[in-house]
């Protein structure tokens, strides 16, 4: 992402300064490993941070990634009263309740466009191109490993753990993926996304995720069969009761354009009582993607007019995923024995969840190790309370004809269907 900035800010110096009305000169460049062979364009180099605190510089460009010492660069460089621009997203989801107000008593900019999606500048039309719209929905795919990930699982067959090789052998996984496959990585950028979405603080505490490694391709391909794809998706509601920010596995409908969204591609859907559904997609990681994003910044610093990015004003509680209500697929491995449908059946209609569609076929008989054959069992529910399944289910997986562990995946639906 770095080296990104450096080449853009070196290649297209000359067509830079004429959109930003001055030239934008990268004066010191810090970095903790040296970086022999990288052209930095005559900038100074260090690997001590420090010399960014010492150097003669307008504006901060923050790319760490990690939250220390990241944090500290960004709010020593505010108080200072220079400009920032960062594409940590932890460090906004976390700390950007004190890191803009800090900015705005600098009289300086925090720019963060590249901490969400990559190339897409979805943020700046959050707050600028769609700021006369009141928006209560939005969703995304907002992680490339994830999404790269479950999309080789569908279309090659591939089990969790080989796309997830594949995926670190090309450069889309970190060497340690959690962030990204256990759904941290998106609820970073969701936060950011619901707060200036809806005008509310960051919470990121209040983000609820969840991770994709309990997906099997079975899972995959009953949702095919029922008309769905799988996609790890951020979505954030707003609603009377409070703000619903969620990341998770989703059944979304096959024609939708979430479901088109492949690979290691990033996509938002935003729906403004003004403009109805918009639909922002492109590349949400890479050098050059993210570099776009960070210089766009620069020049609008350069040219003065920055975004003064304002949240909280609406500091509306945030729901908990039990006071969520979703539509489910469930996937329930049980005994092959008459009678095992109706009583899973009655369980659901104990507490008041219908059954949309369902699978149960003889084709799917398993062998048991030891034990009677068993089948799997795939239900989609109509929507229910987050604590009404959460109570079914329990029973469900208490019956002795359960052999194994409920799989269950919330199911989203969207005006563009």
């Amino acid at each position: 992402m770095a080296s990104g900035v450096v080449k853009l800010l070196r290649d297209e110096a000359e067509r830079l300064a004429r959109q930003a009305g001055r030239p934008l000169r990268l004066v010191q460049v810090a970095s903790r490993t040296p970086k022999p062979g990288i052209d930095l364009a005559g900038a100074a180099f260090s690997t001590d941070l420090e010399a960014l605190r010492q150097a003669e510089v307008d504006v901060v460009v923050e790319l760490i990634g990690v939250e220390e010492p990241a944090l500290k660069l960004v709010g020593d460089a505010l108080r200072q009263g220079r400009h920032v621009v960062t594409a940590n997203k932890a460090i906004i989801a976390r700390h950007g309740n004190e890191l803009l107000p800090q900015a705005r008593r600098s009289g300086v900019a925090l720019g963060f466009e590249a901490a969400v999606a990559g190339g897409i500048p979805v943020l700046g039309a959050l707050r600028s191109g769609l700021v006369a719209n009141r928006v209560d929905t939005l969703a995304g795919i907002i992680n490339g490993t994830s999404n790269y990930i479950l999309t080789a699982m569908g279309e090659e067959r591939a089990s969790f753990a080989e796309a997830l090789a594949k995926a670190q052998e090309l450069g889309f996984a970190e060497a340690d993926p959690t962030f990204d496959i256990e759904g941290i990585d998106a609820a970073h950028k969701l936060t950011i996304l619901a707060a200036l979405a809806f005008d509310t603080p960051f919470r990121f505490s209040g983000v609820y995720a969840e991770g994709i490694s309990h997906i099997t391709g079975e899972d995959l391909e009953y949702a095919k069969e029922l008309g769905y794809r799988i996609k790890h998706l951020a979505i954030a509601r707003r609603t009377a009761a409070g703000c619903e920010t969620r990341v998770h596995p989703t059944l979304v409908v096959r024609n939708s354009l979430l479901a088109g969204v492949d690979g290691v591609m990033n996509a938002v859907w935003i729906e403004g009582d003004a403009t109805g559904p918009t639909f922002y997609y492109g590349p949400g990681a890479g050098a050059l993607p993210t570099a776009s994003a960070v210089v766009a910044d620069l020049v609008a610093i350069a040219r003065g007019d920055a975004l003064d990015w304002r949240v909280g004003a609406e500091d509306q509680a945030a729901l908990p995923i039990e006071k969520i209500h979703s539509a489910f697929y469930l996937r329930i491995p049980s005994l092959d024995a008459p009678g095992v449908f109706a009583e899973v059946a009655t369980i659901l209609g104990q507490y008041g969840i219908s059954i949309e569609a369902a699978i149960q076929r003889e084709a799917a008989v398993r062998e048991g190790a030891g034990s009677a054959a068993w089948v799997p069992i795939v239900i989609v529910t109509a929507p229910v309370a987050e604590a009404a399944i959460d109570s079914a289910l329990d029973l469900v997986q208490k019956m002795p004809k359960v052999v194994g562990r409920i799989t269950r995946i919330r199911v989203a639906h969207f005006a563009d269907e």
